[in-house]
């Protein structure tokens, strides 16, 4: 698959966000490697701590479903904005979990022009182990 068309996917899931809080309704689509796309939405809660973004949403849904590290491609994250929506710190640090450092990430805007990334631009000095 494509970087437009996992964008597209991207884009078109984010319509299901669960945003009544915010207004700002996110979308993600995660590409494993056997071609399967796990799309996922941002989820609000009134207590904004327990909100989920969509990357986490894919990503735990990838988990769920048996995928396993090695498994994950890509990841494309949408919301309509003027500027490239990036994930937050948080999500950085789940992806970092489960991905490569040199793991595309493809972030759109409302132009729909797409920026490609890898996981390291993103998070250069991730924790990737923990040592004792």
């Amino acid at each position: 698959m494509n970087k437009e068309k996992l964008m597209e996917s991207a884009r078109s899931i984010k319509e299901r966000a669960y945003a009544p809080y915010s207004k700002f309704p996110v979308g993600a689509a995660l590409l494993l490697k056997d071609g399967t796309v796990i799309n996922g939405v941002k989820v609000e809660n009134v207590s904004l701590g327990a909100t989920n973004c969509a990357e986490r949403t894919a990503i735990f849904t990838a988990i769920a479903n048996g995928y396993i590290k090695s498994d994950f491609q890509a990841i494309g994250v949408a919301g309509d904005t003027a500027d490239f929506l990036p994930p937050c710190s948080i999500c950085r640090q789940v992806l970092a979990e489960f991905c490569l450092p040199d793991m595309p990430v493809y972030l759109t805007n409302e132009k729909k022009e797409i920026l490609e990334l890898t996981l390291k631009d993103l998070l250069p000095y991730a924790f990737t182990d923990l040592e004792m």
